[in-house]
């Protein structure tokens, strides 16, 4: 049986990355998601060691993650993406016809985008970063088919506007 260092340092190992990556999309910049990614797996730790029942260690710290991220966001309002970066992720190469086809389509997806509830875009964003419905479920605290009647919604949404 592994210690709980051992389960940490394993859970750490295989999911910072995702956890960073998710809590990015929520709008925390990269220095403060790499602080609050830390702070769940300590928080893991604690919970471990006091004897508390982590199940699912993977959605357990994810949940965590988005709720502290909550509180920091709430403290350090979203910035808009500064020109510089903005002009270095365009690629160069593309003509102006695509450009404007693209950016059509970007807006639409925008708009889209913002319609959907917060918990279709929690689902989307938990998915993305490979959860499987039952951990998205245990993360947001919802059942499994909420979870897919979340994603059906979102996805369909989302895919006519962009092809519609």
């Amino acid at each position: 049986m592994r210690t709980h260092e051992e389960q940490v340092t394993r859970a750490f190992e295989e999911s910072r990355g995702d956890v960073h990556r998710y809590l990015v999309s929520l709008g925390v910049s990269p220095p403060q998601a790499q602080e609050v990614t830390q702070e769940a797996f300590l928080r893991l730790y604690v919970a471990l060691e006091r004897g508390e029942d982590v199940r699912n260690l993977r959605a357990w710290i994810f949940r965590v993650a988005h709720n502290h991220a909550l509180d920091v966001r709430s403290k350090d309002r979203l910035r808009p993406i500064e020109p510089e970066l903005e002009a270095m992720l365009r690629d160069e190469h593309v003509s102006v016809e695509t450009e404007l086809i693209e950016k059509e389509k970007m807006s639409h997806l925008g708009k889209a985008w913002s319609g959907l509830s917060p918990q279709q875009r929690q689902c989307l964003h938990l998915r993305a970063e490979g959860l499987l419905y039952r951990e998205i479920a245990a993360t947001m605290q919802i059942s499994i088919s909420s979870v897919r009647e979340f994603l059906s919604r979102a996805v369909a949404r989302l895919q006519k506007a962009v092809y519609e």
